[in-house]
């Protein structure tokens, strides 16, 4: 039951807020919305607004914001004309696509914030658990349980900052003071070179000295502005952590087989719900900064198909001719489809194989 909750709220939540991008944006330039619609098929529920009709269909795997004139070849009476999406200058158009994917980035960045600003930030204490080893720092004597208290006089306060101090020694001696048993013991240690893996399965070099994380961790509480600072910074990970994913798979170096589909979804989804209300936003996040990256492929049908069109008529001067978008879209449609019977089979075995 909850997997079916957690996709329905998911999806949900990601359709909305990218299907308002498009209509407040559409709004703003002075486009008619005739339709602002969450699913697909049989409406359920429906309310006529002024000129648009808000409703929610029976299939919740996709949305839609119909405008005045959104088909080049739609007839249309002189007094919409002013309406029309198709009418509009084309830097218009393309901030009207764009919106929706812009969107789901600010999904992103309001979560996170609202997340930050009420929970606080949860951060790794640089607290010593296993030790390598053979290691530089069993042999500089270092302790389970030492925690790392500044490096070369610079406090340290997180895992990662002390990560990186040690990253940046490039094997140079590194001074350590560390607290042990409420005592402050001062320490020498040489990083040395190793290699590690990182979550695309490709390795690197990187200075280290055999240790791990007791995995302690502790909650800073955030002010609302110091929040905002801090979610637009995971966001701006998560876009860069995506966008490299995506470059990675179609050059071939991460698997396919990593490709998950709406079972998938569900599935993590319904994990989530199980595991409170911040997990579950903060997985909504996550997949919001994935679905509005993969609108902006230059892929027809998609937004970033439209904002690829309409960049070419903004640089020639005139339209896309008609034929040519048809047959485009007709390609879109076909690779789409593709995707979609792939991703349900990599669903389906992932079920499988358990």
């Amino acid at each position: 039951m909850s997997t079916v909750i957690g996709l329905v709220i998911v999806l949900g939540v990601l359709i909305f807020f990218h299907e308002l991008g498009h209509f407040l944006a559409a709004r703003a330039f002075g486009v008619g919305v005739e339709r602002f619609s969450l699913g697909f098929g049989p409406k359920i529920l429906k309310k006529t607004l002024g000129r648009t009709e808000y409703c929610l269909s029976a299939l919740p795997l996709g949305g839609y914001v119909k405008m005045v004139g959104e088909q080049p070849d739609s007839e249309l009476d002189e007094a919409e004309i002013p309406y029309s999406f198709t009418h509009k200058p084309v830097s218009r158009r393309i901030l009207i696509v764009a919106a929706g994917p812009f969107f789901n980035f600010i999904l992103c960045v309001l979560i996170f914030w609202a997340i930050f600003s009420i929970s606080g930030v949860m951060t790794l204490k640089p607290v010593i658990g296993e030790i390598k080893d053979g290691s530089p720092a069993q042999s500089a004597g270092l302790q389970s349980g030492d925690r790392v208290v500044a490096i070369r006089d610079t406090p340290i306060d997180t895992w990662e900052q002390m990560a990186e101090a040690i990253t940046e020694s490039r094997g140079k001696p590194v001074d350590f003071i560390l607290e042990r048993d409420g005592r402050q013991v001062r320490t020498e240690i040489t990083p040395a070179r190793d290699t590690v893996e990182d979550i695309f399965g490709e390795t690197h070099e990187r200075f280290m000295i055999g240790i791990s994380a007791a995995g302690e961790v502790e909650s800073e509480r955030l002010n609302p502005l110091a929040a905002m600072g801090e979610s637009l910074h995971r966001t701006y990970l998560i876009i860069e952590l995506t966008v490299v994913s995506v470059v990675k798979l179609i050059q071939g170096s991460v698997s396919a087989d990593n490709l998950g589909g709406p079972i998938m979804i569900a599935q993590l989804a319904g994990q989530q719900v199980e595991h409170g209300i911040v997990s579950l936003l903060a997985f909504i996040a996550l997949v919001s900064v994935n679905l509005g990256i993969l609108n902006l492929l230059p892929v027809p049908v998609l937004d970033g198909g439209h904002i690829l069109f309409f960049s070419i008529e903004a640089v020639t001067g005139r339209p896309v001719s008609l034929k040519v978008r048809e047959v485009a879209q007709q390609v879109g449609i076909f690779l789409l489809m593709l995707l979609m019977v792939f991703v349900f089979y990599n669903d389906i075995m992932r079920l499988l194989t358990g």
